[in-house]
């Protein structure tokens, strides 16, 4: 088992429609006003960037995304990132009865941060709760950010 790969699942209900939660996630530019744990969107070429995150744990990671899938008619958006993981992220967006959404994350990477790699064993549940922690953290000012853009300007 390489214990520097890790697989991640989440999938949310959210009182937005699916349209409005794809035009959201579309926009990784503006992930940190919106999800706290995003600290840097700096966008390179047409449809990739570098991507800064720091969570609870004393340490940022970077990564450098490519969008491989974006595919509004499905709902689709998928990244290839490279850097302190590597590996890919897809989002997929759902109609969930009543006109909301369901939102499902899943993310497939391997560490490659020094610091990470040398803690990995030990450390593995630590990390796996601080993607959860950052994960939560998503949900919630993905809410926020949806909620405020039904409000009447």
């Amino acid at each position: 088992m390489d214990w520097s790969h890790y697989r991640f699942r989440s999938s949310w209900r959210l009182d937005a429609g699916p349209d409005a939660v794809y035009r959201v996630l579309e926009r990784p530019d503006q992930y940190p006003d919106w999800w706290p744990q995003v600290r840097e969107v700096r966008q390179t070429g047409d449809t990739s960037g570098v991507l800064r995150f720091r969570s609870a744990l004393p340490y940022d990671l970077v990564v450098t995304a490519r969008s491989t899938r974006h595919d509004p008619g499905a709902r689709v958006l998928e990244v290839a990132m490279t850097g302190d993981l590597d590996g890919w992220v897809r989002w997929t967006v759902q109609p969930d009865p009543g006109g909301a959404a369901r939102l499902l994350f899943e993310q497939d990477v391997t560490v490659r941060k020094r610091l990470m790699r040398l803690l990995a064993v030990p450390c593995r549940p630590l990390f796996r709760a601080n993607h959860a922690a950052m994960m939560r953290s998503c949900r919630r000012g993905l809410r926020a950010r949806l909620s405020a853009a039904r409000l009447p300007v």
